[in-house]
C-alpha cells in the first residue's frame, strides 16, 4: 500500500513537470515569434555616388560623407550605392570590393523589408545622373511606406553661398593677389550646367576676384579660363577639382603631365601651376551641406 502511494506520487509529479515544461516551451515559442514579428526594421539612408576606382580618395570623400551622415542620424542605417557600373566592376575585379548599383541597393531594401527610405545623392548638381536616380527611386516608391530623395550639393542660393565660403576658407593659405584659384568641374550638356556660372557669380559677389570655375566637358571651358587668367595678370595658378572625389578627371585631365591636361596647357602659357588633388568630400563644410539635405528629406517624410 505504501509502495503504491509512492509510485502514484511519482507519476503525478512527472505529469505536472511535463505539463509545466510543455507550457514553458509553447510560451517561449510565442515570445520568440512575437519578438521577431514586432522587431522594427531600421530605416535606411541610401547614399548614391557616381563612384571612383581610386581607393585613396574614395574613403576620404564618399566614405567621409557617409560617416558624417551616419553620425548625424544614428537611428538610420547608412548604405552605399554607385551609379557607375564600370567603377563597380573595376573595384570588384581588382580589389574584391562588392558595391551595389542603385537597382541592387533598392532591391535589398525591399528584401530586408525596409519601411522608411531616404536616398541622398552626392552629386554636385541635378543633372542627368540625378534625373536617372529620381526615376529609379520612383519605380520602387510603392514598395516602401515612406520614401524621400535628398537634393544634390548645389540646389538653393544658400547652398551656393555655403559652398563658395567653404572653398574660400579651404584655400585661404595659398590665395593671394597674383595667384588664381581655379576649380575644375566636370560639365554637362544638361541645363544644370548653369550651376558653374552661378557658382562663379557667387564667388564674384563675395569679392573673391581670383577664384574661377571651369569645366572639362562644357562651359566655362579651359579657353575661357585662360582668357580670364591673362586678363587678370595672374602669375600662379592653383588647380583644384570641383568634384566630390579627386578621381580620374582630377588626376589626368587636371593634374596629368600629358598634352592637353589643364596643368600642361597652363604651364605652357607661362603660368606657375600647382595642383591640389582634394575632392569636395574632404571638406567638413561641404559634408555639412549634404547632411543638411538629408535632414530636409527626413523632415519631408515626417510631416
Amino acid at each position: 500500500m505504501k509502495k503504491g502511494l509512492i509510485i502514484a506520487a511519482i507519476l503525478t509529479a512527472g505529469a505536472i513537470l511535463l505539463t509545466a515544461c510543455s507550457g514553458s516551451k509553447d510560451s517561449g515559442a510565442d515570445s520568440s515569434t512575437k519578438s521577431a514579428a514586432d522587431k522594427e526594421v531600421k530605416p535606411v539612408i541610401l547614399t548614391v555616388s557616381f563612384g571612383t576606382s581610386y581607393n585613396d580618395t574614395r574613403e576620404k570623400t564618399i566614405g567621409a560623407i557617409e560617416d558624417t551622415i551616419a553620425q548625424a542620424y544614428p537611428d538610420y542605417e547608412v548604405r552605399r550605392a554607385f551609379t557607375a557600373q564600370t567603377v563597380i566592376d573595376i573595384i570588384k575585379e581588382r580589389d574584391g570590393i562588392e558595391t551595389d548599383n542603385v537597382e541592387q541597393a533598392l532591391e535589398k531594401c525591399v528584401s530586408d523589408k525596409v519601411k522608411t527610405l531616404v536616398v541622398q545623392p552626392t552629386h554636385v548638381m541635378s543633372g542627368y545622373e540625378y534625373d536617372d536616380l529620381v526615376s529609379a527611386v520612383n519605380e520602387y516608391s510603392a514598395k516602401f511606406d515612406k520614401v524621400s530623395i535628398g537634393l544634390p550639393l548645389l540646389s538653393s542660393d544658400d547652398d551656393y553661398s555655403r559652398l563658395a565660403d567653404a572653398l574660400i576658407a579651404d584655400t585661404a593659405s595659398y590665395s593671394s593677389e597674383d595667384t588664381a584659384i581655379v576649380f575644375m568641374g566636370h560639365g554637362t550638356e544638361h541645363e544644370a550646367n548653369a550651376a558653374y556660372a552661378k557658382l562663379q557669380e557667387t564667388f564674384d559677389s563675395k569679392n573673391a576676384a581670383n577664384y574661377f570655375v571651369g569645366t572639362v566637358e562644357a562651359t566655362p571651358s579651359l579657353d575661357d579660363i585662360k582668357a580670364a587668367l591673362k586678363a587678370g595678370g595672374y602669375k600662379k595658378v592653383v588647380l583644384q577639382p570641383l568634384m566630390v572625389v579627386a578621381g580620374d578627371h582630377a588626376n589626368n585631365d587636371m593634374a596629368g603631365d600629358e598634352e592637353g591636361s589643364w596643368k600642361t596647357v597652363l604651364t605652357n602659357e607661362g603660368f606657375e601651376v600647382e595642383c591640389v588633388l582634394k575632392g569636395l568630400g574632404e571638406i567638413d563644410d561641404v559634408r555639412s551641406i549634404y547632411s543638411d539635405h538629408v535632414n530636409a528629406a527626413i523632415e519631408e517624410i515626417s510631416k
